[in-house]
């Protein structure tokens, strides 16, 4: 902002000493003119005047002033000018002369001013001028930009400590300076009140996810483990093991999306920072498995290519979250077919459906109202949630409807953010 305040000042210093040195040059030349005349024509009408009273007056030249009656004498530059004034005349030998031509009892005469050392003086006064001109320009260049900087200075020293505001740091607060005006204090306690606000809002914040990853995850541990325990008997009926393992999936479900969930509420470089080393290799056939009862109803097979080794530093939780989640969308919106998982040693992970899948335009929808208002769409299984937690972690996810039908899930993991390019397209 100084730098643009000071551009905006040296240009209009500079017009404002052209437009002055212009109307002094204008205002000079026209004096000038009128000063010329007058004296020319005082001069020219006193010689016509005293050899009208006095028949033995004769004109004398002097060293600048002279007058040529017919054009016989006069000099040639002179010969071919109108009856009037005309300044600034260039003989041969470089004299510049004033000229006043005019007719008297049909005889033309010609008086003329050798103006050269003037014209020399006014070129010297007009450096003179211009030279000062630029100077002082200079002065009010560098006295606007030391007054500009003392005036600016607490501003600036506001937004670098504005600048050094880091979110991880609690007690922080904006001190102006002493001589700051009224509206940098505003600016500073308006700045104090929203840190303060934000420190309540990140601790209410941080309670709650303290709390919401105890206080949820101890129920469902607890409805897990009373699922398990009541089907360790072997006389257990058919039925009641089968809503004994429906509460185990759900269950197993909800522990992962709360993971989901806790993962988008903590700050991504602390979420990274408490990541463990994840082997790709073995948990994707482990989730696969987890996934397989899915397809228990449907003539759906789930194929894992042999996966390269390939181990990655993230959360365990959240990647078997987001994998699985992906899994189960595959599964949900096919009927019958072959699902192959494929693992590349850069840490992707494809998924290939070959049902129904989503069109283009659903695909395309579906990023378009995530992105618009973040609402879930009911299109997939927690697909706006996993892309929320791509572009958290700095993961890569795109979905695309296969050519020859499906669906095609791609999910690029890597350990560190920043750059996010988490995405669906159609």
């Amino acid at each position: 902002m100084r730098r643009r305040i000071l551009y905006w000042l040296a240009a209009y210093a500079l017009l404002l000493a052209a437009g002055v040195s212009l109307h002094g040059f204008l205002v000079n030349e026209y004096a000038e003119r009128l000063l010329w005349d007058s004296m020319l024509r005082t001069e020219f009408t006193h010689h016509l005047e005293r050899r009208a009273t006095d028949p033995t007056y004769r004109w004398s030249d002097s060293d600048s002033l002279r007058l040529y009656a017919g054009d016989a004498d006069a000099p040639p530059e002179t010969r071919a000018l109108p009856d009037g004034i005309h300044d600034e005349v260039e003989l041969q030998d470089g004299t510049e002369i004033l000229v006043l031509v005019d007719h008297v009892d049909g005889v033309r005469h010609v008086l003329t001013l050798d103006i050269t050392e003037m014209e020399r003086e006014e070129d010297r006064l007009t450096l003179f001028i211009l030279g000062s001109s630029v100077a002082l320009v200079l002065l009010m260049g560098t006295l606007m930009a030391i007054g500009l900087g003392r005036a600016l200075r607490p501003l600036t020293t506001l937004a670098d400590d504005i600048a050094a505001l880091s979110p991880d740091r609690a007690g922080q607060r904006l001190v102006p300076e002493p001589r700051a005006s009224s509206e940098l204090l505003v600016i500073a306690s308006a700045l104090n009140d929203y840190l303060q606000r934000n420190e309540r809002f990140v601790e209410r914040e941080r309670d709650f996810i303290h709390t919401a990853s105890h206080e949820l995850r101890t129920p469902v541990a607890v409805m897990a483990g009373a699922a398990e325990l009541a089907l360790a008997p072997a006389d257990v009926p058919a039925t009641t093991a089968h809503q004994l393992q429906r509460i185990l999936r759900t269950a197993d479900d909800m522990d992962r999306m709360i993971a989901l969930l806790l993962a988008l509420a903590k700050d991504p470089a602390r979420l990274l920072q408490t990541g463990q080393p994840v082997d790709l290799s073995a948990l994707l056939p482990a989730i696969i498995d987890d996934h397989r009862h899915l397809t228990r109803d449907k003539a759906l097979d789930i194929a894992l290519d042999a996966p390269p080794a390939c181990t990655i530093l993230a959360p365990p939780g959240v990647v078997r979250a987001t994998v699985g989640n992906l899994l189960r969308n595959a599964i949900e919106h096919s009927d019958d077919g072959r699902i192959e998982v494929v693992l590349q040693a850069d840490a992707t992970v494809v998924i290939r459906d070959p049902g129904h899948g989503m069109s283009p335009e659903q695909i395309s929808a579906i990023y378009s109202r995530m992105a618009r208002t973040g609402v879930p769409t009911g299109d997939g299984i927690g697909l706006e949630l996993i892309a929320r937690v791509c572009e958290h972690l700095g993961w890569a996810l795109d979905i695309r409807a296969a050519p020859e039908g499906g669906t095609v899930a791609t999910l690029r993991m890597r350990a560190t953010g920043g750059g996010a390019d988490a995405r669906i397209a159609g």
